[in-house]
C-alpha cells in the first residue's frame, strides 16, 4: 500500500511520469501473473492431497470442497512402512553424496582457486565440458553403467549410488565454489601466514568461514542430486527394502489396487518438504553464495 502512496505521490510531484508508473504497475503485474502459474501445481496438489477420494479431481470442481478436506491421506504416509524405509534408504543415499561432494569439491576448488600448475584452467574447463558431454549421453552411460555395475556386483548398494551421485556432482560444485573462493582476497592469506598460521590453519580458519555461502549453495545442490534422483536407482536398485523415496513414490503408480490420487499427492508433499526446509535454512547463505560466485540471474 505505501508503494501505491509513493507512486502516486511521486506522479503528483513530477518526480515520475505516467509512462513510468504505467511501466512499473505492468512489470509488476506480469510478475504476480508468473508467481501464480507458478505456484498453481502446487496448490493444486496440495487441494489433491487434502480431499476424499481417489482422484485427481472432484466432481463440479478441480480442487475440491474444503469443507471436506482431512488429513487422511498424510497418516496413511506416515503410517506406511514402505515410506519410512525409504527415507531411511534416501538419507543414508544423501549423506554419502553430500559428504563426498564437500569432501572433494572444497579441497579441489581451493587449489583450482589458489594453487598455479600445468594444465590448471585446461583441467578446470575440460572437467566441466566432460560432464556435460556425459549428460548428453545419459543412455549409453546409464547402460553401461548398468553392465558394469552387475558385472562387478555393485548393484543393491546404497552407498555405491551415494558415492555415484556424488561423482556427478562433483564436477560442477567444484567449479562453482572455484569461483566464490577467487572472491576472496589474497591478502587475507597472506596476513594469516605473516602472523604465524600454517597452510591447514589457514584453510580452517580463514577460507572455511569466509567460503560459507558458497559452502551452503554447494550443500544444497549436492543434496537435491542425492534425494531426487529417480532413474538411477531405480537401475541400480532392485530390493524393495532398498528403495529411496523416489522409486518408492512411482512404484504408488503401479499399484495393483489402483492409483489413490490423494496418498499419491501427499507422498510426493512429505518428499519434497526436506529439500524445501533445507533450502528456506540456507536461503541466504545460497543467494549470497550464488551472488558472490557470480552466478546471479
Amino acid at each position: 500500500m505505501s508503494t501505491i502512496l509513493d507512486a502516486i505521490a511521486d506522479l503528483r510531484a513530477g518526480r515520475r511520469s505516467p509512462v513510468d508508473v504505467a511501466k512499473s504497475a505492468l512489470t509488476t503485474g506480469v510478475a504476480i501473473g508468473l508467481l501464480l502459474i507458478l505456484l498453481f501445481p502446487v496448490y493444486w496438489i496440495i487441494t489433491v492431497a487434502l480431499s476424499r477420494g481417489t482422484t485427481l479431481s472432484s466432481p463440479g470442481s478441480l480442487f475440491g470442497d474444503p469443507a471436506t478436506y482431512t488429513l487422511d491421506s498424510f497418516r496413511w504416509v506416515l503410517e506406511n512402512e514402505s515410506f519410512r524405509r525409504g527415507l531411511l534408504n534416501s538419507l543414508i543415499v544423501v549423506t554419502v553424496t553430500v559428504t563426498v561432494t564437500l569432501a572433494f569439491s572444497i579441497p579441489g576448488a581451493y587449489a583450482l582457486s589458489r594453487r598455479e600448475f600445468f594444465g590448471r584452467r585446461k583441467l578446470l574447463y575440460g572437467y566441466i565440458l566432460f560432464t556435460q558431454v556425459g549428460a548428453g549421453l545419459s543412455i549409453a552411460v546409464l547402460i553401461a553403467l548398468y553392465a558394469l555395475f552387475s558385472g562387478i556386483g555393485l548393484t543393491n548398494n546404497l552407498l555405491v549410488l551415494g558415492l555415484f551421485y556424488a561423482a556427478g556432482a562433483i564436477p560442477f560444485n567444484t567449479w562453482l565454489l572455484k569461483t566464490f573462493m577467487d572472491n576472496i582476497p589474497v591478502s587475507y592469506e597472506e596476513a594469516a601466514i605473516v602472523d604465524g598460521a600454517s597452510q591447514w590453519q589457514v584453510m580452517r580458519e580463514v577460507i572455511l568461514p569466509l567460503a560459507k555461502p558458497g559452502i551452503a549453495a554447494v550443500l544444497v545442490f549436492a543434496w537435491t542430486a542425492g534425494w531426487n534422483e529417480f532413474i538411477v536407482a531405480q537401475t541400480l536398485i532392485h530390493d524393495p527394502d532398498l528403495y529411496p523415496l523416489s522409486v518408492e513414490l512411482y512404484g504408488l503408480i503401479g499399484d495393483r489396487r489402483g492409483t489413490s490420487w490423494p496418498q499419491f499427492a501427499a507422498f510426493a508433499l512429505l518428499f519434497a518438504l526436506p529439500v524445501a526446509i533445507i533450502y528456506f535454512l540456507a536461503q541466504k547463505q545460497v543467494e549470497s553464495g550464488l551472488s558472490f560466485g557470480g552466478m546471479e540471474g
